[in-house]
């Protein structure tokens, strides 16, 4: 590799760099070739540190959800009060997608009053590109489903109550 391609080569990774925080992307990959014999392969990722924020009802958690009222009543699914800090909480152990069952058109792992027993698969989270398995951590019944399906969340965020 000539000086030229390195000096080129440098530009390009910052011009990458630039773009990964402009677009507010994790990673960019890209393989530049050359010619016969000749490539540069790069990636350029950035470690993104997220603030957990208490889960949002949605009408994919619970139908009956009540508009301001406190989290202690079983099956609420209001915001107010960190769900992290109940008794039973489930969090997730990565940062992914969550998707609540096997596949788009199957049913849902588990439902809110639905008895489930430790190890039991409760959802799944991708995580690049890896489909992660979450299990119950006890026996128990499931209060409250935190999250909905698709959304992304963080490492620690609340997914579930089971008491």
């Amino acid at each position: 590799m000539s000086k030229d391609h390195t000096t080129a080569d440098v530009a390009f990774i910052k011009a990458l760099a630039e773009l990964l925080n402009a677009n507010d992307l994790t990673e960019i990959s890209v393989k530049r070739e050359y010619g016969d014999h000749d490539a540069l392969n790069v990636r350029v990722s950035k470690q993104v540190q997220m603030v957990s924020a208490p889960a949002a009802s949605s009408p994919a958690a619970a139908p009956s959800a009540a508009p301001a009222a406190p989290a202690p009543a079983a099956g609420a699914t209001s915001s107010s009060d960190d769900p992290s800090s109940l008794p039973g909480a489930v969090a997730s152990p990565m940062v992914g997608t969550v998707y609540l069952s096997p596949e788009p058109s199957a049913d849902v792992f588990v439902k809110v009053g639905q008895q489930v027993t430790a190890g039991q698969t409760l959802l799944i989270i991708e995580a690049m590109k890896t489909m992660n398995q979450i299990p119950a951590p006890a026996s128990g019944t499931v209060k409250r489903i935190l999250v909905a399906d698709g959304t992304p969340v963080e490492y620690g965020a609340p997914l579930m109550i089971i008491e």
